[in-house]
């Protein structure tokens, strides 16, 4: 019986515990805890990182690593960010393998060919999310761009976050369809509403877990999954290990989860 590779994003550990402690300090509870890949945020560093600092301990710890930033791949005229490059020296610099950005104001027009020069070379690679924007957050834009992408070989992955395709309404099974096999990334989150009434990332239950279990049919075999949704807890490492493992069994064949 096949358990994925599963990645947790550090934001799961609250936003105010995270900046606190330093996002390195997460870095052994992640790997006591099994999970293949550390997902570090930009917007959680209380200052600047030491990445020297941050690439040994991913490397000592047997880490993947994959660096998370605010940026929007294409600004609102329709250019290329360019803050793409920066950002993804700092993510190489800090042992990340891949930056995860947001699509932005992508439309027809917008120059691949220059996305092509910024990435070639690069040993890190481009993943690119749907997010909770109306541009960003939208199926069409994404196949669009990807489609385009692949017509100049581009290497450019998706990550796809199950839970964000609520905040513009989109059909999250439509996406999956359309979508998956760009997918290089899943983030996983249930969603409900706090008392506000605003939408908050929540842990899965059942219910969820079956449908994300549907959805992973679309995506490649084997692709890693991502905890973003809140750990919280007495004992951190005992409630990291126990979703680490749920997650690491989304997209087992049907026959073997019967088994397991």
């Amino acid at each position: 019986m096949p358990l994925y590779p599963v990645s947790v994003s550090l934001s799961s550990y609250g936003a105010t515990l995270v900046r606190e402690r330093g996002q390195a300090s997460f870095l052994p509870l992640l790997a006591q805890a099994g999970a293949a890949r550390a997902e570090l945020r930009e917007e959680l560093f209380a200052a600047p990182p030491d990445p020297q600092a941050l690439a040994g301990a991913v490397r000592t710890l047997g880490l993947d690593c994959l660096y998370s930033a605010p940026l929007e791949l294409w600004s609102e005229e329709g250019r290329l960010a360019a803050a793409l490059e920066p950002t993804l020296a700092r993510a190489n610099a800090c042992g990340a393998r891949w930056l995860k950005v947001s699509l932005g104001h992508y439309r027809a027009g917008c120059d691949l060919a220059e996305l092509a020069l910024r990435l070639a070379g690069q040993p890190v690679q481009l993943l690119v999310e749907n997010d909770q924007t109306v541009q960003g957050g939208c199926i069409d834009a994404l196949q669009a761009f990807f489609a385009e992408a692949e017509t100049r070989d581009l290497d450019v992955g998706m990550t796809f976050d199950i839970g964000n395709w609520l905040w513009q309404e989109q059909p999250v099974d439509e996406a999956a369809q359309r979508l998956g096999r760009h997918v290089r990334y899943v983030h996983c989150k249930a969603v409900g509403r706090n008392d506000d009434g605003k939408r908050v990332a929540l842990p899965p239950e059942p219910v969820d877990l079956q449908q994300w279990q549907r959805l992973f049919r679309h995506f490649p075999a084997g692709v890693p999954r991502a905890i973003e949704y809140p750990l919280q807890g007495d004992d951190l490492l005992a409630v990291s290990r126990q979703h680490i493992e749920l997650l690491s069994r989304l997209g087992q064949p049907q026959e073997e989860r019967q088994h397991a």
